[in-house]
């Protein structure tokens, strides 16, 4: 089953997407979130958020700029303070 994956800021609703897995820039280290993964929420910093469409893909970035991340069963969902372009 894919991992439902919504990535929002304040100015805007940026992507919502169904994905294999996304890597995250945790202000404690990365983190990577499958479909099924237990809730969790973090802090995160300026970095680039990693998305694989499918296993084995290559990912696709998306620089962001502060905010929270949080996973619960409906999948992930990043509130960012900026999204670079």
């Amino acid at each position: 089953m894919p991992l439902h994956f919504e990535l929002v800021t304040p100015a805007r609703h940026v992507r919502s997407d169904d994905v294999h897995m996304v890597v995250v820039p945790g202000t404690e280290g990365e983190f990577g979130v499958l479909e099924g993964h237990a809730p969790f929420m973090s802090t995160i910093r300026d970095g680039a958020v990693q998305i694989f469409k499918t296993a084995g893909a290559s990912p696709e970035t998306i620089e962001v700029r502060g905010g929270f991340a949080e996973v619960g069963e409906n999948g992930l969902t990043i509130l960012a303070e900026h999204v670079e372009s």
